[in-house]
């Protein structure tokens, strides 16, 4: 039996990381795939993409991994691009958008948004169709997925619907539902077709917020304030009135 964590959109804040990661140790977790959304909004992009590089086996890009490594012109980006530097950036850009493969005899599916369009964003309450466009078939394997497992939308669940399982890891660095880092364990017999157990759980950390807030306040970064205040409250600075 596999036991694999799965973690999403760190977002430059290293002590949520390092608490995730310390987190999956102490339960004896070898193996660690990460959704992406590594860097980006936070004061640490370059220790956390360089902790995810040493730490993970599988990294698949995220919408802000490519915001950062393929675009340019605002404030923000240019923040974070020269703390990141050349190197980190051509790591970033080159980044898968998917995983698929086969545990305990169903096909998952591992994404930060959707396997065919990374900005094609899923939330608990999408409607239907929206949400199925997640198992569509990919060229890799050019069948539907049983199982999707995803990031983005930085709020954790588990659901079932038309013969399905989707699950979101919710985020590590940036969480949006409530101000504890998250993440996923998939438990099942990695590369087998046969049916067999098969378990998703998803595990939420306590970590230093204030840490993360003082060395947000240490920056002159673009948009610290509402970075902060989403760390502090879990709260979408867009939902804000």
């Amino acid at each position: 039996m596999e036991r694999i964590a799965i973690i999403s959109d760190i977002h430059g804040n290293l002590p949520a990381l390092e608490a995730v990661l310390e987190d999956i140790k102490s339960k004896s977790i070898q193996r660690i795939f990460c959704l992406g959304d590594i860097a980006g909004k936070g004061p640490s992009p370059a220790e956390t993409v360089d902790l995810i590089k040493a730490r993970t086996e599988i990294v698949i890009k995220g919408n802000w991994d490519c915001y950062l490594s393929e675009q340019s012109g605002s404030a923000v980006l240019k923040w974070h691009q020269d703390r990141l530097g050349i190197e980190r950036l051509s790591y970033l850009r080159s980044l898968p958008i998917y995983k698929e493969f086969y545990i305990s005899g169903k096909l998952l599916r591992l994404c930060h948004a959707s396997p065919n369009d990374l900005f094609h964003r899923v939330y608990l309450s999408s409607e239907i169709n929206k949400r199925l466009k997640l198992f569509d078939a990919t060229p890799t394997l050019n069948v539907e997925a049983d199982i999707v497992g995803y990031g983005d939308i930085h709020s954790a669940h588990i659901d079932n619907f038309s013969g399905k399982t989707i699950f979101n890891v919710g985020s590590v660095g940036n969480p949006l539902d409530i101000t504890q880092a998250s993440y996923g364990i998939i438990e099942g017999n990695l590369g087998n077709r046969d049916e067999g157990s098969l378990a998703i759980s998803l595990v939420r950390v306590p970590y230093n917020v204030e840490l993360s807030v003082a060395q947000a306040e240490l920056t002159d970064m673009p948009e610290k304030q509402e970075y902060i205040d989403e760390l502090r409250t879990g709260i979408y600075r867009g939902l804000k009135s």
